[in-house]
């Protein structure tokens, strides 16, 4: 009786197991289950999507309002700016009379901003709660300078002297401000000015869209650099745009309720993720307790443990990609709500959030790829091969850094694409991948010969080894894998512990060999065993016999 009730508990326990690892239309043959997952992540696809486009399109409005405003800004207070950053900065002087001519020009320009700006701009108070503009100027302590003799006698000491000039002060005879001591300025001992104002717009062009407009605080800052004191006055202009909830708005027309229709679909896309995220999560506790099951039957029964191999089987990863994304849509569905109700700002964070969620969503389309056997062998390779190349990148990546830090410190000074570390890893990786070579080797300097032979050997070197070696064993790792599922396929996977299990037969069965509906299956469903009997009627397929080459492996795609 005991050795009756433990077949039967082997045979439920292997029925479960095949159960488990079908794809939902398989489920469906067996139990006529539906497949509620499967048609749930259809649907949050679609709804993640728009709602995706949609946030895009009000975002894009955002962030060109404050590049229009900040390339105004610029026009407006810098003299003779050309439209186009010079580098890093958007202008440069070389005189003391050009010096003073641009700082008394962004003066004036605030001070006749009402008559000059094309935008709906306004004064912002500034810390102390005044209309004000705000000029400080850093230099040393003190100092004595005779370049002809070669003397110095400095403090290296700051000082920071600041003076505000409110409207009230600017509308009164210039020329009291402008001959004040303040600027009387010593170029020798001068570091930076600092000219800092704020302002105030509202953002119209959302009305079109039929949103509610946005106001924002853009706190402007003109410095004028010299601290390399070497003719040449570098002048930046920076410009930070922080929305903030406009205090009155009285807008007629449709906007109102074309914002409380975003709102109700943004709260059922909330709801489809808290569906998604809820079966989900359930299929991976019942998978969890399933292979506990199997674990202490396996153990019982053969005396040894499951490899770990067979134990990961039992973890769909895609269950956890669709968790993480489902997430990341609800907290991005939240705060982008909030957003459209004025009572938050944080596009950034919103876009990261809900762009992340998208990219994730759609990933998850490969899962559904997989059921078909042209597209699973794309899906295999690249499972396959992932832990090789990993393994490879970060071999190469030394290499990699090796080049990045010899040509950031011998070549920075002579190559503008050499001169910070960011940009002399992006230019290696354009080179590797075949772009900008002529320009590369054209623009370096020719001002030291040593510099100019060595820069030769250093990118002629790094092209050869990288494009002819390492891509070359790259893509070979690839192959490799590739050939290896191809032959899998042809000759049958390698058969695992859990695969065995699953291909035995009860001893009143017959086990016959059958050619599998899809090669990511554990057991491939077959109708016409009149011989196969079962405790349930609806589940009658499932006893069928699993061949080998469909059986689990750590090769085979298991789509659930």
């Amino acid at each position: 009786m005991a050795h009756l009730d433990s077949e039967v508990k082997e045979e439920c326990l292997r029925e479960d197991l095949r159960f488990y690892f079908m794809n939902p239309c398989e489920k469906f043959r067996a139990r006529q289950q539906i497949p509620w997952k499967m048609g749930l992540q259809i649907l949050k696809i679609v709804m993640v999507t728009t709602q995706l486009i949609r946030f895009g399109l009000s975002n894009q409005l955002v962030v060109a309002f404050k590049e229009e405003n900040t390339a105004a800004f610029k026009h407006l207070f810098l003299k003779g700016y050309s439209g186009s950053d010079e580098d890093d900065y958007s202008c440069s002087v070389y005189t003391q009379e050009d010096t003073y001519d641009s700082i008394f020009f962004a003066i004036n320009q605030f001070h006749r901003l009402r008559n000059l700006s094309l935008g709906t701009l306004g004064y912002g108070e500034s810390e102390d709660n005044r209309i004000a503009l705000k000029v400080c100027k850093q230099h040393y302590k003190k100092g004595t300078m005779f370049p002809s003799n070669e003397t110095l006698n400095i403090d290296s000491d700051i000082e920071i002297d600041c003076i505000h000039l409110d409207l009230e002060a600017l509308s009164k005879d210039p020329q009291d401000w402008k001959n004040s001591s303040f600027f009387r300025l010593e170029f020798y001992r001068l570091l930076q000015i600092d000219i800092s104002f704020q302002l105030k717009g509202i953002d119209l062009q959302t009305i079109h869209s039929r949103e509610l407009p946005d106001c924002y605080v853009f706190q402007n800052m003109i410095i004028f650099d010299n601290k390399a004191h070497s003719g040449k006055i570098k002048i930046y202009f920076n410009s930070d745009a922080k929305i903030e909830e406009c205090k009155d708005l009285k807008i007629s027309g449709s906007i109102q309720k074309n914002t409380q229709y975003v709102l109700v679909f943004d709260a059922f896309v909330i709801v489809i993720c808290l569906a998604s995220l809820i079966l989900c999560t359930r299929s991976i506790v019942l998978a969890l307790r399933l292979r506990k099951r199997f674990l202490k039957f396996f153990l019982e029964k053969y005396k040894r443990h499951v490899c770990n191999a067979d134990q990961r089987e039992f973890i769909n990863q895609w269950y956890i990609l669709v968790i993480i994304s489902d997430l990341l849509t609800i907290s991005g569905s939240v705060l982008k709500m909030e957003i459209k109700a004025k009572n938050l700002t944080n596009y950034n964070l919103c876009s990261i959030l809900l762009g992340t969620s998208t990219l994730f969503v759609w990933v998850g389309v490969i899962r559904y790829l997989g059921y078909f056997q042209a597209y699973n062998v794309l899906i295999l390779t690249m499972q396959a091969s992932l832990p090789k190349v990993l393994r490879f990148c970060a071999c190469a990546g030394m290499i990699y850094l090796g080049y990045t830090f010899c040509g950031w410190i011998v070549l920075g000074p002579y190559h503008n694409k050499f001169e910070n570390l960011n940009t002399v890893a992006e230019c290696l990786f354009s080179l590797v991948n075949g772009d900008d070579m002529y320009a590369t080797f054209a623009h370096i300097q020719q001002k030291s010969h040593l510099v100019w032979l060595f820069s030769r050997l250093y990118l002629y070197s790094f092209i050869s080894l990288f494009i002819y070696m390492i891509l070359s064993l790259f893509i070979a790792i690839i192959t490799d894998s590739y050939d290896t599922i191809k032959k899998y396929q042809q000759n049958g996977f390698p058969a695992t512990d859990l695969q065995e299990f699953l291909k035995e037969c009860s001893s009143k069965e017959k086990c016959q060999e059958e050619s599998p509906a899809f090669l990511s299956s554990i057991c491939c469903l077959r109708s016409g065993h009149k011989n196969t009997q079962l405790k349930s009627p609806d589940v009658r397929s499932l006893t069928d016999d699993c061949p080998s080459r469909c059986a689990q492996n750590p090769f085979v795609w298991r789509p659930h």
